[in-house]
This record gives C-alpha cells, structure tokens and sequence, in this order.
C-alpha cells in the first residue's frame, strides 16, 4: 500500500496550479492554500497501512476493497462499508479519495468494453486500471464540458471543450479547456470524458492526462471562506477539495490514455454513482450526529419539538441507506461479470438526497437555538478578561464554555459555513441535477408493464394488455444550451 510519505512526495512534480485569489502554487504541499488538504490526503494514505483498519480495508484475501473490481453483492456491501468509514469522518466534505479513482478507471474498462472498438482499446483500458488500483496513483474526473466562454463562442463548431490538434505516433495533441472538476490539485492524472467534444472515427475520444503534464494549467476556485483560527474552522480548515477547471496547451496524451467510447459518459459512471450516494449518506449522518450532540448539549435532548426534527433527520438517512443497501443486494450484473450496484436504487436514494440535502441543513441551524450564532472561540473563553463571564454564559449542564464553544463552532462549519455553501451549490448541479436524475430512474425502472398487468388480472374482466415500457425510453437528458446572445 501506499504510504502518505509517498503521496507528498508525488505532488512536487512540477504542476502549474493556481487558486483563484491566491496566484500560482509553486507546492501545494506546504502553500497556506492547499496543505491542509494534502495532510488530510496523506492521513488518508497512511491510514490503510494502519493496523487497527485493517479489517475494514481488507478482504479476507488481503486485497484493498479500494482497489478491488465488485464481482458480488458481497464485494459491493463490504466496499461500501469501507468508503462510509473513510468519509464519514470528513462529515462528507472529502468526496473524491484516492480510491475513488479505482471506481473511475473501472468505469473507463466497462465503457471501452462495451464499445469493443479494438483489443488494443480494450487492454489499454485493463492496463490501466491496473495501475491506478495497485499504485493508488489518484486519479480524478471531469465530464469533459467546456468553460462558459467557449460555449459562448458564435461558431456553434467551436463550442467543445477540447479540440484535436494533430495525430502523432506518441498519441493525441488536444488543447481546450475543461470546466468542472474536483480536487484537480492534489491528483495526478486527470480522466476527461467525452463531453469534451473530440470525436475519433466513429467514437467519442476520451482522455487520462497527467496533471504534470507539459502544457497543463489547473485552475481552482477560491478556497472556502473561513476564520484563520482552526477552533472557529474545524472542518473547512481541513478540508477543501479545490474544484476547478484544466486548460490544456497542445497537451500530448499517449496512445494508451486515449479511450475511444460513446457520446454519453453514463455506462462508465455507475460505481461513480454508487461512491457518491455514499458521500451524501456520510454528510447526513454526520448532521444527524451534530444534531444529536447539540439537543443534549443545549439541554433539548426531552423537548418533543427537538425530538421530531431528529426524526425527520433519521427517516432521511435512513431511507438514503437502505436505498444503497438495496442496491448493493439487487446488483445489474454485466456480462464480464462485475456487479454494477442496482441503478433504479442508486437514482432513486440520489433523488432522495438532493431533496433532504437542504432540510437536513435546515434543522441543525434551527435546533441549537441562537447560541450557534454568537459561540465564542477558544481564544475568548482563555482571555482574563473574558473567561469568567463567558464560563457564565455558555458553561453549565455538565459541560465547560469551551466544550460547548467547540461543538457549536463544528455544527456553524458544518452547516452554516462556505464550505457548506460550496457544497451545496456544487450539488445542485452535480451529475445533471434533479432532471438527470428523474431520468435515470425512468430509464432504469423495470417494472411498468408488470404492475400495470397484475392490477388489471385482479379484475373479473378481460381487459386489453398494456405496454408501459416506453415511459423509460428517455434519452439521456441534454445539458443545459447555452448560446451567445444575438448580435447587434
């Protein structure tokens, strides 16, 4: 296994990042910007070589479960438990681990496989997720969309987000940019999908680009608004993954990172689902826990209004996990036999989440009452002149003003903070939004023609057959059109 030592390590290879606001990070190892993130990472790292997790890592054949390609509903309930116990300690905020790259490499075999352009394509495919699954090489991605100024460009031609430069014996020389991806800094390569418009043949190329590559440029958002002091920060001082975007300057993609698929990026995205939906159970969990925390420090743990928003929290958690259970038991089997957790259930908890995702939030503003609002920072509690008096207002009940101060500054960072805004601004969109995934569940969905027949053979009249199944004949849902607005 890798260890965090040889993470750190990797990142100083020469990248061009920059944060917006901040300029260009010359190591994002130790810039102010990008550290914390990086430890956090490497604590990720470390921690599969630890011991005490290794019963959680592990199969019983001393494989990683992070690196493992799911053959049963076994393999797919025990990855599971594993990426919960991995993220659930982020509060969800730490979406895309190293092992998330597993999931996206295994992705690009299943698409390439369906496609069956080459045997070549095909082994290229296998090779290389060998390689991210044995190395733990992090391995991000992006759809492929381009930025809104190239969508905003007169010829409807030039509106991809890459384009095809030239063909070389090495590979494919591509230049655009990309618009959206998570943690850009602090992965080292970069799968492109085929909403970045190159087209191959009859196929839609597709591309895993080094993010050292010559000719690369990571360009991230602004790192979430926080306070300097990590007491009043506890979870955005930690952990900001960086969305972004990538520029590419007549970047050259060996061969055999050049994967050649269909239009959509569906079929090599459903693990990714999967990983995701475990992301958001782990964010509510975690809100729930606060929750939890915050009734019986604010002494509300007996006050039946308290109790019923901690209800409505466990019934939106718990729907969320038995939608994955569901799908981890009721996999969609594919012919070279991997278990691809079931897609009606994925779609169904997704929807399910983006509908809590803003009540859950809701609730752990409203229930620890106004002193969320105004809870001092360590350095207050310890000031002579301030100690006594705020021990006055904010201790009691069995706890200290400055335990109390700290679970109130972890439920603010938690739900109140731009880390939280980030967040759910990002997942709004994420993956098509509510639209895409209300497709998703009609294409997936089985069992219209079943149910619409068996109601009618409970009737004591012949009644005529019906065919429902075209209500899951959606196509894939369009992105949003954008155009540049009519000259003048």
């Amino acid at each position: 296994m890798r260890t965090g030592k040889e993470y750190r390590a990797a990142l100083r290879d020469g990248r061009d990042v920059w944060v917006v606001g901040e300029g260009r990070i010359d190591d994002v190892t130790t810039h102010p910007a990008t550290r914390a993130m990086v430890d956090e990472y490497v604590a990720w790292y470390d921690r599969q070589n630890d011991p005490s997790w290794a019963n959680l890592v592990f199969n019983d054949k001393g494989q990683p479960w992070g690196g493992v390609i799911p053959s049963s509903p076994a393999d797919l309930s025990a990855m599971g438990r594993y990426f919960y116990a991995m993220v659930f300690p982020t509060g969800g905020n730490i979406t895309h681990t190293p092992t998330y790259g597993n999931l996206i490499s295994l992705g690009i075999r299943y698409a390439v496989e369906q496609v069956n352009v080459s045997a070549e394509q095909v082994a290229n495919a296998v090779r290389y997720r060998d390689l991210i699954a044995s190395t733990g090489r992090f391995l991000t991605f992006a759809a492929g969309t381009a930025t809104i100024g190239y969508r905003m460009r007169p010829d409807p031609g030039e509106r991809a987000g890459l384009r095809l430069v030239r063909e070389t014996d090495a590979g494919l020389v591509v230049a655009g940019k990309i618009a959206m991806l998570t943690s850009p800094a602090y992965a080292e390569d970069v799968y492109i999908g085929t909403f970045c418009g190159v087209p191959y043949g009859d196929q839609h190329a597709s591309f895993s680009v080094a993010v050292n590559a010559p000719g690369v440029r990571v360009m991230c958002r602004r790192i979430a608004a926080r306070h300097a002091n990590s007491f009043m920060a506890p979870m955005s001082s930690r952990f900001d993954e960086l969305d972004g975007q990538i520029w590419l300057d007549d970047v050259l993609v060996p061969w055999d990172r050049v994967f050649l698929l269909e239009a959509s990026p569906e079929a090599m995205a459903q693990w990714l689902f999967w990983h995701q939906l475990y992301c958001g159970l782990a964010k509510l969990d975690f809100t729930l826990g606060l929750a939890l925390a915050c009734a019986h420090a604010m002494g509300l743990a007996d006050h039946d209004l308290t109790v019923e928003y901690i209800v409505d929290l466990i019934v939106e958690t718990q729907t969320i996990r038995t939608c994955l259970t569901a799908a981890e038991l009721d996999p969609d089997p594919t012919p070279q036999g991997y278990c691809i957790p079931g897609r009606r259930h994925i779609a169904a908890g997704s929807i399910a989440l983006q509908k809590a995702r803003q009540r859950a939030t809701e609730i752990l503003r409203i229930l620890p009452g106004s002193s969320l609002v105004v809870a001092p920072s360590d350095a207050d509690v310890l000031h002579p002149e301030l100690a006594e008096a705020l021990e006055a207002s904010f201790g009691g009940g069995g706890y200290t003003a400055m335990q109390r101060a700290a679970l109130l500054s972890l439920a603010w960072d938690h739900i109140a903070s731009g880390l939280d805004g980030r967040e759910s601004a990002f997942e709004l969109h994420a993956n098509g939004g509510m639209v895409a995934w209300r497709g998703r569940l009609r294409r997936s969905f089985d069992r219209y023609n079943e149910l619409a027949n068996g109601v009618l053979k409970t009737l004591s009249v012949e009644m005529p057959a019906i065919d429902a199944s075209k209500l899951g004949a959606v196509p894939v849902a369009a992105r949003r059109p954008v155009a540049p607005p009519p000259q003048t």
